[in-house]
């Protein structure tokens, strides 16, 4: 049976994105980000610079289009858990899973082309500042998903009892406030549960690439990551407990 056009046109336009992207990154490695010009990137792939706008609205985004998959890779984690498994329980293993392979995303990965992309990313502030705007795609796509989750019967606060700040049912805001309703309060949990998960594993991947770019091989550095990786989780399980 053959691909229909749709299936085709899409096919094509992710390797013109894939093509970019690449000649970009070859670029920035070789010569640094600062020193490429949109233009060279354009030649290189062989696109015109409006068709290369079209696909990339910025020049940093070019460099990062390699996160753009696992921009909703925690959202899809918790869609896709076993039934009756907890949404953090379901994070802690992808995340632990991502380490024994070795996933750059962890940050635990010594082969020499990703560590040299994560050069480039960390020692480049324009890239780093543009990283965020996926960090916060990412906890968007995570706290829609959380808030799916939430249906009243989770041991997480609710509107009628003390939460973690020992704020009371009187101490709740007025009626009609945006987030006084149970709706509203569900809403903000999860944005604030989905802001800490993808801050956690950010600071992990960050630490771990800083070990190993001091030398240290990947493997040497597992246990410590997994411990590490372990303890973060165990912090989000009990929220602020430890600075209350």
């Amino acid at each position: 049976m053959s691909e229909s056009p749709s299936g085709l046109r899409e096919r094509k336009r992710q390797r013109t994105y894939q093509a970019i992207s690449d000649a970009a990154v070859s670029l920035f490695l070789a010569k640094g980000f600062d020193a490429v010009s949109v233009s060279e990137i354009a030649d290189t792939a062989e696109v015109s610079k409006p068709t290369l706008f079209r696909y990339f609205p910025a020049k940093e985004d070019m460099a990062l289009h390699r996160f753009a998959d696992h921009e909703d890779e925690a959202a899809r984690v918790v869609a896709a858990r076993t039934p009756g498994a907890a949404p953090l329980g379901a994070l802690e293993a992808h995340f632990l899973a991502g380490l024994d392979a070795r996933d750059p995303v962890t940050g635990l990965c010594d082969d020499p082309e990703v560590l040299a992309f994560h050069r480039l990313l960390y020692g480049t502030p324009s890239l780093v500042a543009r990283l965020h705007s996926y960090t916060a795609r990412s906890e968007a796509a995570l706290a829609a998903e959380l808030a799916g989750v939430a249906d009243g019967s989770d041991d997480g606060p609710s509107s009628g009892s003390a939460d973690s700040s020992g704020a009371g049912p009187s101490d709740e805001p007025a009626q009609g406030s945006a987030h006084g309703s149970g709706a509203g309060r569900a809403a903000l949990t999860a944005q604030l549960a989905a802001g800490q998960i993808i801050t956690a594993q950010r600071v992990l991947a960050l630490e771990n690439w800083r070990r190993v770019a001091r030398g240290a091989s990947a493997e040497r550095c597992l246990v410590t990551a997994r411990e590490d990786a372990v303890h973060a989780f165990a912090l989000l399980r009990t929220g602020l407990a430890p600075y209350a």
